[in-house]
């Protein structure tokens, strides 16, 4: 009787995950020749929908007020700034830079019914906070036409 070992698929992704690992750890070492960095500062974003507003959480750690813009074009909302480097980075101090620094751009397609003339912006702890209010369309504001 010829025994063989289970196979199963799951071990082949986690495999699979551990080179992946493995690779962006090694890839960690390519550094750019414009910057001091490893790599472009890509914040994380968290989005939600209200009752009355969309909200778009930008973390922004590090980052000034005045080096963030925020704009919107054909339904398009764009959020955009510079995280800059506290003092220049010196290749030969570090062992590991896990922070990025430089230029960033998010941007997000708005949904049709928003009121694009009072969207809010707000920076407090390192987050901005984008407030996008939905319209108010009545929904039950049915109009009686008079025949002529």
């Amino acid at each position: 009787m010829l025994i063989s070992r289970y196979f199963n698929p799951v071990d082949l992704y986690k495999k699979q995950k551990e080179i992946d690992l493995f690779n962006d750890f090694l890839n960690s070492f390519e550094k750019r020749e414009d910057m001091n960095v490893l790599v472009d500062f890509k914040p994380a974003v968290n989005t939600r929908e209200g009752k009355e507003a969309y909200h778009i959480d930008v973390d922004l750690p590090g980052v000034k007020k005045e080096d963030i813009n925020v704009d919107v074009k054909d339904n398009i909302l764009i959020i955009s700034g510079k995280r800059e480097t506290k003092s220049e980075i010196k290749k030969d101090e570090y062992y590991k830079i896990e922070s990025s620094y430089g230029k960033f751009q998010r941007s997000f397609t708005l949904p049709e019914k928003v009121d694009l003339e009072n969207i809010s912006a707000s920076c407090e702890d390192g987050v901005l906070e984008v407030v996008i209010p939905k319209l108010q369309i009545e929904e039950n504001s049915a109009k009686k036409i008079e025949i002529k």
